[in-house]
């Protein structure tokens, strides 16, 4: 492999020729090799955005020169397009402002820039990564704001589309399965009967609230903290320079981005993000019920509940032919139990910020996209590989309403809750059921008690 040879601060750096970073990239690699994790590509293509639109504001303001900044412009959008991912290649694991990255990008959209304009990749002339890529922008601004932007496109483009198919899913699982009676269960014990549809109603709400639960802690992700530059202040950028880029943004994305209020809140501290995340760990939480309920209601098939029944997407265990396991619930259980412990990591991480920056930005970036990122995609697999397919085995659940000692509820108001309660324990010590043993104590006649326990089957 040939190398060509750059120089910073600290000196000269082989790159290799292929190689569209440079040096300060380079030194980031060698030293922070610590977990092989880089930014997702959504983070990287935003940053490509920002740069872009960041380009055309500073010619328009006169401080670039045309001729630069449509280099500038051109490369930048082929960031933002997804097709240097690969020559994004530092850690997650860095300086917690993300200069690392923020540099690698920087010198990428350059060393293109420059290929663009003179057929040779890298150096710093006639573009230069910090005073032409880099112009009115600093890591401590830049940073938040592509963290920002990412986490509110994922959501908006991704998770709510996904929230509101399995919302909608749920939903019909309500309306077909509403005329299926099962018995109801509180505290692990027979209860009352609902309907199969009434507990899905149920699913469907959580889901819905959820989703409104979201879609209010993301309006945090709007305020931008470009213009703040290095500690809020806006040392070296221009006074119009903010709004105008954010402006840009607002009319590529489709979303009301503006400028922080306080741009010392907006590096300093990282709230919106712990509030989202709290609103995906809030999501996560009822995804896990939902899908616990849905496994345990289809347990068995023969020795467990049995009111579900599940799709057979992996039919037969390692050692047990036949058996169907709940793979697709376990899944998406595994996904928030995830997203939990990302939500503790990025309340940390928040913690973080000391003075006039946070310093845990690239972990906090990682663990929300991340969490974004598994939410979409278990809610999508949950509604296509287990909501949609699944059954009800509605003699499974009358058999179950039949067999309970719960139906002695019915009872009560007319013979009283004691007399109710040890025609409950005598049909537990024998095995009868309510209905055998009301018979047999001429509480009323036949016809009247199946009148009266009718509304639990119907």
């Amino acid at each position: 492999m040939s190398y060509r040879e750059e120089k910073d601060s600290m000196g000269p750096v082989l790159i290799p020729e292929t190689a569209y970073y440079g040096a300060q990239t380079r030194r980031a690699v060698e030293n922070f090799p610590v977990s092989g994790i880089s930014f997702p590509p959504v983070f990287i293509q935003t940053l490509g955005l920002i740069k872009k639109l960041a380009a055309g504001v500073n010619e328009e303001l006169g401080l670039l020169d045309p001729s630069l900044s449509s280099a500038i412009m051109e490369a930048a959008k082929e960031v933002a397009e997804g097709k240097f991912h690969d020559q994004f290649i530092v850690d997650i694991f860095q300086t917690g402002s993300g200069t690392s990255t923020h540099m690698n990008a920087n010198e990428v959209i350059a060393s293109r820039a420059n290929e663009i304009l003179t057929g040779k990749r890298g150096g710093k002339s006639p573009v230069h990564p910090n005073d032409h890529v880099n112009l009115g922008q600093s890591s401590n601004d830049v940073i938040p704001s592509a963290i920002h932007i990412s986490a509110l496109m994922e959501i908006q483009n991704r998770l709510i589309p996904a929230l509101s198919t399995l919302k909608i899913r749920l939903a019909e699982k309500a309306l077909e399965f509403k005329g299926v009676k099962k018995i109801g269960r509180t505290h692990l014990q027979d209860a009352v009967p609902v309907t199969m549809g009434e507990v899905f109603s149920g699913y469907a709400r959580q889901v819905e609230l959820g989703t409104n639960h979201l879609e209010q802690a993301k309006k945090g992700l709007l305020e931008l903290a470009l213009g703040g530059t290095a500690v809020g202040t806006g040392e070296n950028t221009h006074p119009k320079f903010a709004r105008r880029v954010i402006e840009k943004i607002s009319a590529e994305t489709g979303q009301a981005f503006r400028e922080a209020k306080n741009h010392f809140e907006a590096q300093g501290a990282r709230d919106a993000a712990v509030e989202v995340s709290g609103a995906l760990k809030a999501l996560a939480v009822r995804l896990i019920k939902i899908a616990n309920d849905i496994r345990f209601l289809a347990s068995g098939p023969r020795s467990g509940l049995g009111e579900l029944v599940l799709q057979a997407l992996q039919p037969g265990s390692s050692i047990m032919p036949g058996k169907v396991n709940p793979v697709i619930p376990e899944v998406v259980i595994q996904v928030a139990y995830q997203v939990m412990g990302n939500d503790t990591v990025i309340a940390l991480g928040a913690q973080g910020g000391f003075f006039e920056l946070n310093t845990s930005l690239p972990l906090i970036c990682h663990n929300l996209l991340q969490s974004i990122a598994l939410l979409a995609s278990g809610v999508c697999v949950f509604e296509e590989k287990c909501i949609q397919g699944l059954g009800v085995d509605a003699e499974k659940c009358a058999s179950t309403i039949e067999k309970s000692l719960a139906l002695a509820t019915a009872l009560v108001p007319l013979v009283g809750y004691d007399r109710a309660a040890e025609i409950a324990k005598k049909a537990y010590e024998t095995g009868k059921t309510i209905r055998e043993i009301a018979l047999e104590a001429s509480v009323l006649p036949e016809d009247r008690l199946n009148d009266l326990f009718m509304k639990y089957f119907v």
